[in-house]
Order: structure tokens, then C-alpha cells, then sequence
């Protein structure tokens, strides 16, 4: 890996993690699964949900679309989301949150997985992510995979496993001034 890519790689997860302390709408923990697909396939006793078809997933802010998806949910009632997007559709996942009114956070790439219990949102290849206040851009990451822990506030851009360096597209992120950003709000 180069010394520029490992530096904007670096530089990117520590401005990240000064991101403002916000997190994901707690409201949403707490809403019922809406689920639209040309197909649904529902295993009531293991609790898992099949989509297949211009899926759609809302679950109080949290809009999650694609072309194909699965959904299970645990013991105590967590959904674990995988939704896939294919050549035409990339997969996408918004979320209201909480604090700022108008914030929001939004991704896409070729797979979105969603863990409730975590809220850890991952989305791989070509993926990028965006948080928006009043719709206009704040930070931005593009990568091949990217993690977003909302607990702990924290970004992550990784290359694919075993990828080589020269191979690689460049880690990118936009980061905006925290300060003016807070004074703004």
C-alpha cells in the first residue's frame, strides 16, 4: 500500500472518529419491520424473512432497498439484515439521526448488512456513505467495504481480502469542520 493511500486512509478514520457525538434515531428500535418485494418467503418459527425483487425495508427511519434480501431476527428481537443490490441497483440504506433535525446518514454499495443488536451498518463494494444536514453533504467515504459503528461513532474503509496495493481503488473521504459544522446546528 502506498504511503499516500495509507496516510488519506489514516487521516479519514481519525477526523471520523471526531465526528459529533450523534447517533442513529433510538425511536427506530422500537418500530414495527415493514417489508415490500415482488417476492417474500416468511419461515415464521426461525424467524427468517426471504426477499427477492425491488425490496424495500422500513423500519421506523431506516429505509434499506435492493434487489434481494434476507432478514433474521434473534431470540430477543434484533433484525440482522443483508440486502443485496445487482449490476443496475446498487443496495441502499438510510437512517434519520438522532439529535439535529434533517441529519441523516446514507450509503450504498452492492451489499448493505444491518445488525440492530449492534448498529453496526457494513456496505461492500463500491460503497460510499454520506452523513447530510439539511441535505447537503458533511462527510463522505468511498471504498471497496465500509464500516459504520454508530455506538462508538467510528468509520472504516478496508480493501478487499488479499487485494494487492496497485490493484486498489483510493480510500477517499470529504470530511467537513467540525466546528462550523456544530455551530451551524
Amino acid at each position: 500500500m502506498s504511503f499516500l493511500r495509507k496516510r488519506v486512509i489514516l487521516c479519514g478514520l481519525l477526523t471520523a472518529c471526531l465526528i459529533a457525538n450523534v447517533h442513529a434515531e433510538k425511536a427506530d428500535q422500537d418500530k414495527p419491520v415493514v417489508l415490500e418485494a415482488e417476492k417474500v418467503s416468511v419461515n415464521d418459527v426461525q424467524q427468517v424473512y426471504e426477499l427477492d425483487g425491488q425490496v424495500l425495508l422500513t423500519k421506523g427511519s431506516i429505509l434499506i432497498t435492493g434487489e434481494k434480501g434476507n432478514i433474521k431476527v434473534d431470540a430477543e428481537g434484533y433484525e440482522y439484515v443483508d440486502v443485496q443490490g445487482n449490476p443496475e441497483f446498487t443496495a441502499s440504506f438510510r437512517q434519520r439521526r438522532e439529535g439535529p433535525a434533517n441529519e441523516f446518514m446514507q450509503g450504498r454499495g452492492q451489499t448493505v448488512t444491518y445488525n440492530a443488536k449492534t448498529e453496526l451498518l457494513t456496505l461492500t463494494g463500491d460503497a460510499s456513505l454520506k452523513r447530510l444536514h439539511n441535505m447537503q453533504m458533511l462527510d463522505q467515504l468511498h471504498g471497496w467495504k465500509i464500516d459504520y459503528d454508530d455506538v462508538l461513532q467510528r468509520y472504516k474503509v478496508t480493501p478487499p481480502p488479499n487485494a494487492k496495493a496497485e490493484d486498489l481503488p483510493l480510500a477517499k473521504a470529504i470530511l467537513s469542520p467540525r466546528r462550523k459544522a456544530t455551530l451551524e446546528k
